[in-house]
């Protein structure tokens, strides 16, 4: 990727002013493939000067002129949508059809999503004689994560623009050529110069440059919920505003009325999906005690049913983990499952058979596992589900919210009105009953120190937006 070693700032691909550069590791192989430039805080004061330059008349732009900027994006992001699921298989490791179908594909639905919000979005209304205005909240700082890159870019900066602010992105330096690509992509549809610029390099430089600096009005970040610690710690002198969409540790509740052999084996593939490495994958799987020993042994057959190995073979469902960091602190959480005294009835340390190298973890399920377990409190971030028993409804419903988490929660039963009563009572951003389709216009964001703020369709576009009154204003 010939810009790999560049930086997009007003409207070009410029030099950096270091000369630090990072390989880009296939976790596959665990071999570099490329190499990207790390930008400082000079980097970060030009991408920032240039994107208030810019904020001066693109926040005057119409909402038509900014949707039919949108549009243009979508349609070049389709002309390269192969390469960017490519991209991002190689990157992170993930399956093809996975990459193909999901990782690349949420990007082009949300900008479509995007479409149908800002048609309908109300941006003036009369209270009284008093107009009510949205208006871009100004410049923006997006800092996004490795595992769903192209996802957590796009939801951030196609509102964005559609709002009329201007941005900086600092993707992960984990999987960055894919915001490479995109940042081709917007200047192939003629983003104005300052509207969008990309300065790589890593969070204790290049981030928290972006969250302290006096001209950025808000930091839109999705990751950890320690780094979403500092990074509102080092945004609160300059009262910026912060959008947080942290970690999960999410309950799937099965009530005792689910056919268990097919919400089991849902509930397991979800979990695993994408490695395990979704923050609001169903990581806690609640079963009645009564059916524990039923749920463990279908778990165990669909762990045993998936597929590890590399991205590029058609026969793998399953890749590796992102890097020899996540690899080992998955493999450290594994060893002290088990040392606590949970039940490995699939997987466990170490490789699968025949992987000697790749950051490949075994599909891992732990049984009789106890809400003060560690595996039961951490967000793993891995392919690793615990299994727990509950004595009735409203023990599972306390279970499921006994965690200073609230991304992500899932509710699974053969009747309607059941389930949506326990859905009310989980404090959780997001309840997912009866493993629902995924919807683009849903909100999505947690409770408790699961992040602040939603993102997706109208919340989305709203992240993005001041609102003002104009008292006065007239009939």
């Amino acid at each position: 990727m010939s810009n790999a070693l560049k930086f997009y700032i007003d409207g070009a691909w410029v030099e950096p002013s270091g000369d630090a550069r990072l390989p880009v590791i296939d976790p596959c192989t665990e071999e570099a493939f490329a190499e990207i430039a790390l930008g400082n805080e000079q980097d970060v004061n030009r991408a920032v000067a240039a994107a208030k330059r810019a904020f001066v008349t693109f926040s005057q732009t119409t909402p038509a002129e900014r949707l039919a900027l949108i549009r243009r994006i979508l349609a070049v992001y389709l002309e390269r949508y192969d390469e960017m699921a490519a991209v991002i298989s190689r990157e992170i490791g993930a399956p093809k059809a996975l990459s193909h179908a999901w990782q690349a594909g949420l990007g082009k639905r949300h900008l479509e999503e995007l479409l149908r919000t800002c048609e309908t979005f109300a941006w003036q209304r009369k209270k009284g004689t008093t107009l009510i205005n949205h208006e871009a909240v100004g410049v923006v700082a997006l800092i996004t994560p490795w595992n769903w890159p192209i996802n957590q870019i796009v939801c951030k900066v196609a509102p964005a623009i559609a709002a009329g602010c201007t941005m900086v992105l600092k993707p992960s330096e984990v999987s960055p050529l894919n915001a490479v690509l995109f940042a081709e992509i917007a200047d192939a549809a003629g983003v104005p110069p300052g509207v969008f610029n990309l300065v790589n390099g890593d969070g204790p430089t290049v981030g928290v440059a972006l969250c302290r600096h006096p001209g950025v009005d808000m930091v839109s970040f999705t990751g950890s919920t320690r780094a979403g610690i500092e990074i509102a710690t080092l945004a609160a002198p300059t009262v910026k505003r912060v959008h947080q969409e942290l970690g999960g540790k999410s309950a799937n509740i099965l009530l005792d009325d689910v056919d268990f052999e097919a919400a089991v084996t849902a509930g397991v593939n979800s979990c695993f999906g994408n490695s395990g490495q979704s923050c609001n994958a169903p990581t806690r799987m609640l079963v009645p005690a009564q059916r524990h020993d039923e749920a463990v042994e279908i778990a165990r057959r669909a762990a045993q049913a998936q597929r590890v190995g590399p991205a590029d073979d058609a026969r793998t469902t399953m890749g590796p983990v992102v890097s020899a960091i996540q690899f080992e602190r998955v493999q450290r959480l594994i060893a002290l499952g088990i040392d606590e005294g949970a039940q490995v009835v699939a997987g466990g340390t170490g490789r699968p058979e025949g992987l000697a190298r790749g950051y490949y973890v075994q599909p891992t399920v732990f049984a009789n596992v106890n809400p003060s377990m560690t595996i039961a409190r951490e967000e793993i971030f891995g392919p690793v589900l615990a299994i727990m028993p509950y004595r009735d409804e409203a023990d599972a419903i306390d279970i499921a919210n006994d965690t200073p988490f609230g991304l992500a929660a899932y509710v699974q039963s053969r009747d309607a009105a059941r389930a949506r009563r326990v859905a009310f009572q989980l404090r959780a951003g997001s309840v997912y009953v009866n493993y629902p389709s995924w919807d683009a216009g849903a909100p999505f964001g947690g409770y408790k120190q699961s992040g602040n703020g939603r993102e997706y369709g109208e919340w989305g576009l709203e992240a993005f937006l001041e609102v003002k009154s104009i008292v006065g204003y007239g009939d």
